[in-house]
């Protein structure tokens, strides 16, 4: 760095901190000790999800389980549902094998390292960091999306994402204050979500806006610099809302493991890129007079786009279920753990029951 910039210190970042810190349903008040419970849930829910999206689902979330105990002895289809519309399912199946890992080998009492935070499902690299700083105010770096951020403008950091990390990771390991690890590792991530932010960073108000290469350059929307991801193939299928005269619809359970595993469903067939819409019929669950929706259900997953054409029918009361199928009462269906773009189907089926929302 430019002798003449001055280095970014972590007692400025730290002073900015204590007056502007945000207020958030997981984060315990200035002096009092974090509960890893509550750190490691919402780190876990905040993954590839807005803290504005977070917020309810956790203060629901912890309600429902209070405790690491409540929500290992939960039914796995009771976290599903819970967690039903937070998206990538994967966590919450991670989340309740944490759970059970840390009340059976652990006697119910988070590990206090980043190495043994690793050692469970579903924690890896900024996550066991993140819990091992706020919880246990180790000496660890937390690097999400907003330090990534921060970091790579204050030093100007010209290689790209995902690349850059290890060097990213390596300077935030440089900042670490000697005292409140914790705070240090919250502060960055405030900074980047309430002043360094991706479009029109408030420099101004920036504790570190002195020794900051992008602004001293005015290239800060340049960073951080990311490899360009290959658009996925859109995917296509038929899903089928089949409703039973008693006012019940038609569901069944995904497979544990893969895409949306655990979630409930309408019966749909294959999703692929070379799914022809013809042969529809053959994977309906009856042999039914099946309507087709006009307007199809779009969807964007992690790695592709998904469209859904939508098919309607309607069978007699007390009619029993196809093998490996349920028939759920509608004024049920906001238990079930439905994903996103079950919501959508249903709704696009006009099916929307109260405590669903697409």
């Amino acid at each position: 760095m430019d002798a003449s910039v001055p280095m970014p210190r972590a007692a400025d970042l730290l002073a900015w901190y204590d007056r502007h810190r945000r207020a958030l349903p997981w984060r315990a008040e200035a002096g009092e000790r974090p509960d890893p419970y509550r750190v490691w849930a919402s780190e876990i829910m905040l993954q590839q999800t807005t803290v504005t999206a977070v917020k309810p689902y956790y203060e629901r979330f912890m309600a429902r389980f209070p405790t690491v105990q409540a929500l290992a002895r939960a039914p796995s289809e009771e976290v599903m549902q819970a967690w039903a519309g937070l998206g990538y399912y994967s966590r919450a199946r991670n989340l309740h094998a944490c759970a059970k890992a840390v009340m059976e080998n652990h006697a119910g009492r988070f590990p206090d390292t980043e190495e043994g935070l690793r050692a469970l499902p579903g924690i890896g690299a900024y996550t066991a960091g993140a819990v091992a700083a706020i919880a246990f105010d180790r000496p660890a770096a937390a690097v999400d999306g907003n330090v990534e951020r921060v970091i790579t403008r204050l030093f100007a950091i010209a290689d790209e994402l995902p690349g850059a990390r290890p060097l990213i990771r390596e300077k935030v390991l440089a900042l670490l204050p000697a005292g409140r690890p914790g705070d240090f590792a919250q502060a960055l991530m405030d900074l980047g979500a309430t002043i360094c932010t991706p479009r029109n960073p408030a420099c101004g108000l920036c504790p570190w806006r002195e020794p900051c290469r992008a602004r001293i350059e005015g290239t800060q929307e340049s960073f951080p610099r990311k490899a360009k991801k290959k658009a996925g193939q859109t995917r296509y299928g038929a899903a089928f809302v089949l409703t039973r005269a008693d006012g019940a619809i038609l569901l069944r359970t995904r497979p544990a493991k893969g895409l949306l595993g655990g979630m409930a469903e309408v019966p749909t067939s294959e999703w692929r890129a070379d799914y022809e819409l013809d042969g529809a019929a053959q994977d309906a669950p009856l042999p039914l007079r099946w309507t087709e929706v006009p307007q199809p259900v779009r969807h964007v997953f992690t790695h592709f786009p998904l469209e859904l054409t939508v098919f309607t029918g309607a069978v007699p009361a007390k009619t029993p279920a196809p093998a490996g199928m349920r028939f759920t009462p509608l004024g049920r269906l906001a238990e079930e753990p439905l994903s996103g773009v079950m919501v959508k189907v249903l709704a696009a089926a006009g099916v929307k029951p109260t405590g669903l929302s697409a």
